[in-house]
Order: C-alpha cells, then sequence, then structure tokens
C-alpha cells in the first residue's frame, strides 16, 4: 500500500466513509492506507506492492473521510463489534510465559550481542525482561502474519520459514520457547541513542457501495488503466481536470470502467488511498464484495484538496469532515477544488474470497496485511518482515503485542514510528481515526545473524 498524508497539521489523512468502508491508514499510506490524528482524523498512507512484489511510487498523503452524506446514519453496533472494540487492550492477557520459565532464564543469560546501527536507528540488544509485557500475547493472530512474511522472506528469514510453518500448529508455550531460544530482542531508538517515544498511529480498509453500471445515483467512475496510460511511457499523462472535463477522452475511458460511486469524495478517498473494498450492486441485482488495488497512476504529483482549501480560507480545519461540510455547502465549486489534485490513480479489480477477506491489501513487503498484527515502518530503520515487540498506551488502545513489518508509507519516518493496520469496516474506523499514541518499539532478530546488506542501505 502507499501512504499519503491529507492532514496539512499531523501528516495524517483519513479514509473512511459512511456505512461502507475504504482502506484509510491512520499514520501512513500505500495506494491503500492512510492515518488518522485524534480529531482531527488526519490520516497517511500505506502503499500496496503491484503484483510481483514491485512497490508504487506512494503518494504525497492521505486522509481518513468521515461517513458520507449519501450513506445512512451506521446502525449500532452488532455483538461482533461491540467485541471487537474491547480487543485493544493488551495489558489484561493472563501470562503464556513468565521470567521464570526456564528457557526465558536460559536466553536472558546468554552474553549481549553488539548494538546494530542502521541508517535511521539504532538497535540497542536488551534482555527479554526489558519488553513490556513480554509473555503475556498468546501470538495465533502475529502467526498467520508471519506466514505471510514467509510468503516473500527477506534473506534472514528464509531459514527459519520451516520452523515458523511447523510451529502453526503449536502451543503458544512452544512458540515462545522457539522464539527465546532463536531470536535476540533488540531496543529501537533513535541513531544518536535517545529513547525518546516515537509515534503510532493507524489505518484501516474502508468498503464503499458502488454499482457496476452507471445510474441516476452511481455517476463518478473508476477506472482501469488504459492502453494510452502505457503508451505515455511513464511521462505524465492527462490531469484530473482533463479527464473529467472532456467528453472525448471520457468516451475512450469508457470501457475501462470498473465501477461507479455515488459520491466523488468517496472517489477520492479511494484515490488517496490507494485501495478499498466495494460491495458491488451488478446488473442483475446480485451484489459481490470485491477489492480494487492500486494499478497505475497518471504520473502527475499528488496534491491535497485538504491544504488547497486551508491556503484559501475555505475551511479552519484540515478534516474531512469540514471538507464534507464544504462540499455540501458548496456544490457548485467541488469540481474546481478535486482538480487541485491532478493525480488520477487507476485500478485493478480483485475478487475477494471468504480466505482473502480474512487479510487486507497487500503491503510493500508483497503480502497481505493482517489486521492487528501488521505495520507500516521507515524500512531505512526497520526491514520488512522483521517481527517487532509494539508498546503503546493511550486513550484509544493499550497494546503490548507482536507485530510483522510488512509495510511502509511516505509519511511513515524515523527509527520509532508505526503505522498500526487495523483492519476494515465501519468497526475498524473508529480506532484507525483515532489512533495517534507514544510508541516503544523492540526488533527480534534471528541469532548471530548480520542485518542484509539490502536492509541496511
Amino acid at each position: 500500500m502507499v501512504h499519503q498524508t491529507m492532514n496539512t497539521n499531523n501528516n495524517k489523512a483519513p479514509r473512511a466513509s459512511s456505512s461502507s468502508s475504504v482502506m484509510v491508514r491512520v499514520g501512513a499510506g500505500w495506494r491503500a492506507g492512510c492515518w488518522l490524528m485524534g480529531a482531527a482524523l488526519l490520516v497517511a498512507c500505506s502503499t500496496p506492492a503491484p503484483p510481483g512484489g514491485s512497490v508504487a511510487e506512494p503518494d504525497a498523503a492521505r486522509e481518513v473521510p468521515v461517513p458520507s452524506a449519501t450513506t445512512a446514519p451506521a446502525a449500532p453496533p452488532a455483538p461482533a463489534e461491540a467485541a471487537a472494540a474491547t480487543r485493544w487492550d493488551d495489558t489484561e492477557a493472563l501470562p503464556v510465559v513468565q521470567a521464570g520459565h526456564p528457557v526465558w532464564q536460559q536466553a536472558d543469560a546468554a552474553p549481549l550481542p553488539a548494538p546494530l546501527l542502521r541508517p535511521k536507528a539504532l538497535w540497542q540488544p536488551v534482555r527479554w525482561a526489558d519488553l513490556p509485557g513480554w509473555g503475556r500475547d498468546a501470538l495465533p493472530e502475529v502467526w498467520n502474519a508471519w506466514l505471510r512474511s514467509c510468503e516473500r522472506p527477506a534473506p534472514p528469514w528464509g531459514a527459519l520459514c520451516p520452523q515458523i510453518r511447523r510451529l502453526s500448529i503449536a502451543e503458544p508455550a512452544e512458540r515462545y520457547a522457539w522464539v527465546m531460544r532463536h531470536w535476540q530482542p533488540y531496543r529501537i531508538v533513535a541513531p544518536d541513542g535517545s529513547p525518546t517515544p516515537g509515534l503510532l498511529t493507524g489505518y484501516y480498509e474502508p468498503e464503499l457501495p458502488a454499482s457496476r453500471q452507471r445510474d441516476a445515483l452511481h455517476r463518478i467512475p473508476l477506472y482501469g488503466p488504459p492502453p494510452a496510460l502505457q503508451a505515455a511511457a511513464g511521462q505524465p499523462w492527462l490531469t484530473r481536470r482533463q479527464i473529467e472535463s472532456d467528453a472525448e477522452v471520457q468516451a475512450r475511458l469508457a470501457p475501462h470502467v470498473l465501477a461507479w460511486l455515488a459520491d466523488p469524495l468517496d472517489a477520492l478517498l479511494l484515490h488517496v488511498q490507494g485501495s478499498g473494498r466495494l460491495r458491488i450492486t451488478e446488473p442483475d441485482g446480485r451484489q459481490r464484495l470485491v477489492r480494487l488495488a492500486f494499478a497505475a497512476h497518471n504520473g502527475h504529483p499528488y496534491q491535497s484538496v485538504l491544504r488547497a482549501l486551508l491556503q484559501r480560507g475555505d475551511i479552519r480545519e484540515g478534516t474531512w469532515e469540514a471538507l464534507r461540510a464544504w462540499a455540501q455547502a458548496n456544490p457548485q465549486r467541488l469540481d474546481e477544488v478535486l482538480w487541485t489534485n491532478p493525480r488520477v490513480v487507476f485500478f485493478r479489480e480483485e475478487p475477494l474470497d471468504a480466505l482473502d477477506s480474512q487479510f487486507g491489501p497487500r503491503g510493500a513487503q508483497g503480502v497481505a496485511l493482517t489486521p492487528g498484527r501488521s505495520v507500516a515502518v521507515d524500512r531505512d530503520a526497520i526491514p520488512y518482515g522483521t517481527p517487532l515487540w509494539l508498546v503503546s498506551h493511550g486513550p484509544v488502545a493499550r497494546l503490548q503485542r507482536l507485530v510483522l513489518a510488512q509495510d511502509t508509507g511516505a509519511a511513515i519516518v524515523g527509527a520509532v514510528r508505526a503505522d498500526f493496520f487495523v483492519g476494515w469496516g465501519a468497526s475498524a474506523y473508529p480506532v484507525a481515526a483515532g489512533l495517534k499514541q507514544p510508541l516503544h518499539l523492540w526488533a527480534l532478530w534471528p541469532r548471530a545473524q548480520p542485518l542484509p546488506a539490502e536492509a541496511t542501505r
């Protein structure tokens, strides 16, 4: 996923919609992913990788919108959603292993290795006892994310992936014993050694209602890449204004329409996020859940619509609520404002079967993101695939858990900086939108393994 930051104050951009959901990274973003900063709902998005694992160019910023005016108010949370709202407190979990365990004692008695230095981070070796809450995470969810990382392992991980697969049916205590025997924890700090807490934000995948055919309500097209885009050979193609105001261009693009949306701001959200889920109504009335993933863009730089409105003095807060309120009051000026962002994103449609729907879009590592267990990081601080012990206590979540570095984003910069993939849908939005908390990170690295050369550039 590619992260963008539409929030002008916090470099976060929200991606949300009403009763639907779109990929929003509250804090980082790829082609589909964003950050939300507190009440301002500022979100930056992460960047998913296209087929083959190459990562597309991240957009400049991403924002998370609030429910669309075209959708009905959200119904009271279902029991499953209410239960999900309580999942973000790890501090009450019972211990799986404790410091008196023989494997723990043996691991912490071993000599500490030398620190590891990366371009943007210093990794300081520590004992397992130094990790707050270590031993309480039951690990099944993160093991799924770890198995995903083994689909595209970096050199240090490949040799360990057979054991990770074998342990997928093991008991939590056996998994802990294996981790502590084979991995060394490192506290991640700034290159100068400063232990200052970092920042944790969140992102999620929204889900939007759409129609396969244009009708009186659904008039905003989402396109697959046309042949003319490939013929441009990487040079900037038509701008958003040229595409949306030229009937001849629209006629040439008509065969490449994937779906139609009712709200132009929902379309902007998808373009900012780069990915999202659509609940599409087919011509025969059936509904299908699909994912639109980033395929290409028109070669023009991303420009923040919120920033443009702020600079003009049309809004006072760089939030999607402010944008939606302004758009409702000024419908005749909406096209003009949307055209300040010349970038247009083109998508590819991916089916969502029962298994794929349990995971998010592909992150920059090239593997599907796992809710609550995948994070976006600065690759100059943390290599893709690195297991991380994440600790962040705040009003939205109290997290002490193992996660995997599987994504990145233009706004995710620095040693102790992460964007937390919350999931998708209406139940994930409040956490993604509100998550902006202090962060502490510890990396786990295979014992006696140096950082790979490609990860230290």
